[in-house]
């Protein structure tokens, strides 16, 4: 991320200092020129009115419409960051930002910067990160007009339940855009995204690290532009969303779809041992979904191992006990050992079948379980040298 500081021209409003300050209020900005210098007066004015040391930083990312040089105007200190992306302006903002608190807004408006204070002082309580919440789910309320009904009751809604069920994240709202939290503990995450999805990979990515995360109501008014659209796209952004959560989900992407096809096809293939009465031609299609099933179901299991293992590798993932548990027990030698088993196991059945071919349910019973346990145990021994592979660099 370091890259950053070496794309970044700095501007300042006001006599340059070093000093460590208690909060920065970030705001990323491009094409905002109706709006950023509201945003940086309400904010000035209120950190003046708390008492609290503080700065206004704009990061325009982009901008064609003069937004930095207004904010520059009033009083905010202005970073331009060319690289395109949400995420890319925050990072930057982030690791530039003199505060030991920092709290990001939109500068379009629509959050009360006038209302800084719950936010500071939950982080003052020792929070590691304030959500703000805007549906009343939450506490929250959003003015007529301030929402698409698409996102208030069905987007943002569903993308925070999912967040709260898939990753534990302790809030209803996790796309809201006004949030505060400590600066050194959210570079500690070494954050990846560079565009919308920056905002569901932070309370992510915190939440499975274990901070101490909380919510404080707010309210959403009305987008206060009126010559531009807004940069959200329903469709894509929400796409990109779901997108995240799954990549960040090896559970949910792979692990849980492929006990599911391993089970229903252990059930399919097992259809000649219970159908007795029925012929063998009719029981054969069940048998090779059967076969399908697992053969997809296993690979999908060992993607779910893989990728995780990868993701903590990367630092993605916090360390999990139970992946560390799976691979000293799983090494190489022992997935070998199994995958040859498995291998030995399904070339005995073939050889059953290919000697009594005259059996109307040999075929089902011992010839496609038989290559079933050829594939398995092939993959196995793939699988135990990648994954050993991988955990070189966790030695």
């Amino acid at each position: 991320m370091s890259s950053n500081k070496t794309n970044t021209t700095s501007h300042q409003a006001g006599p340059a200092t070093a000093e460590p300050l208690e909060l920065t209020v970030l705001l990323p900005c491009r094409n905002e020129a109706e709006t950023v210098g509201i945003c940086v007066r309400k904010a000035l004015e209120t950190l003046q009115q708390l008492g609290v040391s503080g700065e206004v930083l704009v990061v325009d990312n982009g901008s064609t419409d003069g937004s930095g040089r207004i904010a520059q105007q009033a009083g905010a200190r202005v970073l331009y960051e060319p690289r395109p992306g949400y995420g890319h302006a925050l990072l930057t903002g982030i690791e530039q930002a003199r505060g030991r608190f920092i709290l990001m807004a939109d500068a379009d408006d629509s959050y009360d910067l006038t209302a800084i204070e719950p936010f500071l002082q939950k982080l003052r309580e020792g929070y590691d990160l304030v959500q703000g919440c805007r549906l009343p789910s939450g506490g929250g309320s959003i003015q007529p007009g301030a929402m698409p009904w698409l996102h208030r009751w069905i987007g943002n809604p569903f993308f925070s339940w999912l967040a709260r069920w898939w990753f534990g994240v302790p809030v209803h709202d996790i796309n809201c855009g006004m949030r505060a939290f400590r600066r050194d503990f959210i570079l500690s995450l070494d954050l990846r995204c560079t565009g919308m999805e920056f905002a569901n990979e932070m309370l992510i990515k915190a939440t499975l690290y274990g901070a101490r995360i909380t919510e404080v109501p707010i309210t959403l008014r009305p987008d206060a532009r009126r010559s531009r659209r807004p940069h959200l796209r329903t469709f894509r952004d929400g796409w990109r969303t779901l997108r995240f959560y799954l990549l960040y989900s090896p559970r949910w992407l792979f692990l849980i779809p492929g006990a599911f096809l391993i089970g229903m096809g252990i059930g399919l293939q097992a259809t000649p041992w219970y159908f007795v009465d029925r012929p063998a031609s009719t029981l054969l299609p069940f048998s090779l979904l059967g076969t399908l099933g697992i053969t997809i179901g296993y690979q999908s299991i060992l993607f779910a191992l893989l990728t995780k293992a990868f993701a903590i590798n990367e630092g993605l993932l916090p360390m999990d006990e139970r992946m560390e548990r799976f691979f000293r027990i799983m090494n190489l030698e022992r997935g070998l050992l199994l995958g040859a088993m498995a291998l030995v196991a399904g070339i005995g059945l073939l050889f059953f079948w290919h000697e009594n071919p005259a059996h109307p349910f040999a075929l089902l019973r011992y010839g496609l379980p038989g290559v079933t346990l050829c594939t398995l145990g092939a993959q196995t021994i793939l699988f135990s040298f990648f994954a050993s592979l991988l955990g070189l660099r966790r030695r």
